[in-house]
């Protein structure tokens, strides 16, 4: 049981861990050689092309002004600096949301900390029940203990005290999360009518469309929503267009009628090219390596490079010998070469495959639509009797595209998501076992009996309180490792389509995982362990009060981890220390030009799928035992103020992040918040269930139903911003954007949007300037391979209206089905 001193020791270590990371940063990060590692953001935006310093080579080396080394912490209130609209335009509305975490965490308990200190710190400290059980029943227990919870005697009316505070601090943080999330609401939606034009807006993914042996999935796309959508769905590019850039026509398609506006949607078919994908990426490591051997030499030109490569002459495939001890020894520059161009012609047969393989088309595509409105309508409505046929929703946005995912089957998801929440209950059940033996070694008691010959040196008190107040956190923090990774993977298996919801679920289960195992867990294996004696000794009726006293004796090691993982930690995160090694061995080694100096970059993200399960984790510990232990609530308010400045310096300076949501994950925050709140209620009611207050605890069964009544009414009242797009602000943009831009012709714009990025950097087609105007004045027919209904008129001219009565589709339709009819076509229903 960690007492003061092993806490102060711990602390004493986690700050001057913390101050030798911020000096290195801060010496670091001034020197103009590594100018590109921690200010990337601004070099990928164009705002810097060099550092700061110029003239002889030393000063563009090495940082020779000697006074911004004595002004070392100045990045701080320079990241504080930007307002928050003007972060906003830099980072994106996700950053500065993300941020807004950190600040709920500090408008939380920052008051929640003064109340407890104030008056729930002296009603426990004025109580002897710890010194009386520690003689009596042989319960261990510190100095810290005694403010806690634990202090105070059972069936004491000073728990009455302990229930007010409990409803007070219900209250006030019910009060952040409704202002907060009001706040966001209205901030996403004010992003979203005033942020630019992004192919997402205007596009919709369908999936699951259903199999018609006569069309291909490109033409079903095609006829389903010409037919359900004719005003806002225009055309359909062939599938050929965007797989190989070749010179192919695409089909001319339908115009529709009823809108003024000269932009095209269109659909872009799904294709399976995840093997391609694959073979473009063994060619890009080839091509890396290629220049890498190639500087090599032209750096010392005498000697040409060589390695020992395994060759197989049938199979014309060679490898690298392991770690070069044998095999024949080849030109590595020649062998490169060689191996980029099999690579070249393996790449064109599987491009070649794909175009024409009908196995490799996905029953899915990318449709966009002339207007937001448009696309609105068709991603937040049922398109068929069946609900699962013709699904749709907003299509995410390019770059936030996981394109591996897109050619999973849409019926396999079900079975796929089974699997892998079967496997997630296994991975948390079996967790626990080695992390509580990793608990259990990670103490004096554990140590010593694995250990006995350590003895002697763990009782120096210095070591003593390192492995009481230091050894316990940094051991959790290394068994947690690699496990955003395996959530990741798991994520990833599941068949979510975009890196946002991949992100969002991997978090989600993250979450999960630290509360059933370190904060359950910790506590569980903790009091089986700790009182394990005092079990055995007491009878069966007294075991559940010696949990009561237990529980709250545990915020020590959480204590420990805070200062681990949350000061020293993020302390650690803002060095970059892998980065920067990284940075220097590719500049040292690949990087010949400009281009090649910029991917050496590694600017990272914010990474949500890791940081904000750790931010809940610091809600749930500070809601848990803000009744139970206030000592601890410093420790968590010195985590949200560090981390909330270091990482608004490393989203002004660093992260470039890899897609932009609209803080789309904001109800799953506050929704983790509350569930922290309604586990620390029920925590605290058990608690008293121990104490005997038999008149008191009743009143805690309120807390529960008022704070889920109090989730439900957030959600119902604010979650349909995060969810749905607003109709009536689609209808305004769409206007004010054609009233300022009239003649802007959307389908150049969208025509690459969404083309998998295997088949992006050859030379563009150019569209048919004749198709376009044909589009505008006649009607098209868009050709049909059905038997029953060979073709498919559609009306196609495009009015001058913006919005036509029902009177005037239904007249039209009936004029193009009269038409359709005098050539000899059926319209398609």
């Amino acid at each position: 049981m960690a007492t003061v001193v092993d806490i102060a020791v711990s602390a004493a270590i986690n700050i001057l861990s913390a101050f030798i990371f911020l000096l290195a940063f801060a010496i670091l990060r001034i020197q103009p050689f590594n100018d590109r590692v921690y200010f990337p953001k601004w070099y990928l935006k164009g705002l810097r092309s060099s550092a700061s310093h110029s003239g002889a080579f030393v000063r563009r080396v090495v940082n020779l002004d000697f006074r911004s080394y004595i002004r070392f912490l100045n990045w701080m209130p320079e990241a504080l600096k930007m307002p928050e609209p003007e972060l906003i335009d830099h980072a994106g509305l996700d950053s500065a949301v993300y941020l807004r975490i950190y600040l709920m965490g500090l408008k939380i308990f920052v008051p929640i900390a003064f109340l407890a200190w104030a008056v729930l710190v002296p009603v426990n400290y004025t109580n002897d029940t710890l010194k009386i059980a520690q003689l009596v029943s042989n319960v261990t227990a510190s100095d810290i203990d005694k403010l806690s919870i634990s202090n105070v005697p059972l069936k004491s009316q000073r728990f009455w005290t302990h229930i007010v505070m409990a409803y007070a601090f219900t209250f006030w943080t019910c009060r952040v999360l409704l202002k907060e999330y009001e706040k966001v609401a209205s901030m996403r939606l004010q992003f979203l009518s005033a942020e630019g034009r992004r192919p997402d807006q205007f596009t919709v993914l369908v999936r699951n469309v259903p199999p018609d042996p006569d069309e291909s999935v490109s033409e079903l796309v095609e006829h389903f929503f010409l037919v359900n959508h004719p005003h806002h769905y225009l055309t359909h590019q062939d599938t050929s267009y965007f797989l190989d850039k070749l010179s192919v026509a695409t089909h001319p398609s339908v115009s529709s009628f009823g809108l003024n506006s000269k932009g095209l949607g269109k659909g872009l078919v799904v294709c399976n090219a995840n093997k391609l994908a694959s073979l473009v990426k063994k060619k890009k490591s080839k091509k890396n390596w290629l220049d890498y051997y190639q500087l090599k030499y032209d750096r010392n030109p005498l000697q040409r490079p060589l390695k020992k490569v395994l060759l197989n002459i049938q199979s014309d495939i060679s490898q690298t010998g392991f770690l070069g001890l044998w095999g024949e020894k080849v030109d590595v520059i020649d062998h490169h070469t060689s191996e980029i161009e099999k690579l070249s012609e393996e790449i064109e047969e599987e491009r070649e495959r794909v175009l024409k393989d009908p196995k490799s088309i996905m029953p899915a595509a990318f449709v966009s639509f002339k207007t937001r409105w448009g696309a609105a309508v068709c991603a937040q409505t049922q398109q068929s009797r069946n609900p699962t046929l013709w699904l749709t929703e907003w299509a995410p946005e390019p770059r936030d595209v996981y394109w591996e995912n897109l050619a999973i089957p849409y019926m396999s998801l079900s079975v796929r998501r089974l699997i892998i929440g079967v496997a997630f209950f296994f991975l948390t059940i079996f967790f626990m076992i080695p992390i509580a033996s990793v608990q259990a070694l990670a103490s004096i008691e554990g140590i010593e009996k694995r250990a006995p010959f350590l003895k002697p040196v763990i009782e120096i008190k210095f070591i003593k309180s390192v492995i009481q107040g230091f050894l316990p956190g940094i051991a959790l923090k290394l068994f947690l490792i690699f496990l955003p990774t395996i959530l990741m993977i798991m994520s990833k298996f599941e068949g979510f389509l975009s890196i946002s919801s991949l992100e969002r679920r991997s978090a989600t289960r993250y979450y999960i995982f630290l509360i059933i195992n370190v904060f359950f867990g910790s506590i569980l294996t903790g009091a089986a362990f700790e009182q394990l004696n005092s079990f055995i000794k007491q009878s069966a009726n007294e075991i559940p009060k010696t949990i009561g006293v237990a529980v709250p004796l545990k915020a020590t090691f959480f204590i420990t981890y805070i200062m681990v993982d949350g000061w020293a930690g993020i302390a650690g995160e803002v060095l970059m220390l892998k980065p920067l090694i990284l940075y220097h061995l590719k500049n040292i080694f690949l990087v010949k030009t400009e281009k090649d100096r910029e991917e050496a970059m590694d600017p990272g993200s914010l990474g949500f799928n890791t940081g904000e399960p750790r931010i809940q984790l610091y809600f749930l510990l500070g809601l848990v035992y803000a009744t139970v232990t206030p000592f601890l609530l410093p420790f968590i308010i010195i985590f949200f103020a560090f981390a909330y400045v270091v990482f608004r310096h490393q989203i002004i300076n660093v992260y470039n992040q890899e897609y932009e949501s609209g803080a789309a994950f904001w109800p799953d925050v506050h929704g983790r918040v509350i569930t922290a709140l309604v586990i620390s209620q029920l925590a605290l009611l058990g608690l008293m269930s121990t104490k005997e207050a038999a008149q008191s605890a009743p009143f805690l069964i309120a807390l529960p139903v008022l704070t889920i009544w109090f989730h439900r009414f957030c959600q119902g009242r604010h979650k349909s911003a995060f969810v749905k797009y607003p109709l009536q602000e689609a209808m305004m943009k769409d206007t004010l954007e054609r009233a300022r831009d009239p003649n802007f012709n959307l389908k150049p714009y969208l025509q690459d949007a969404y083309i998998h990025p295997v088949f992006k950097g050859g030379d563009d087609d150019d569209e048919d300037d004749d198709l376009s105007k044909k589009l505008e004045t006649d009607s098209v027919l868009v050709p049909t391979k059905r038997q029953s209904r060979k073709n498919t008129p559609a009306p196609s001219r495009i009015s001058k209206a913006s919005s036509p009565s029902l009177s005037e589709i239904n007249e039209s339709i009936v004029k193009a089905s009269i038409y359709s009819n005098r050539r000899g076509f059926g319209f398609y229903l």
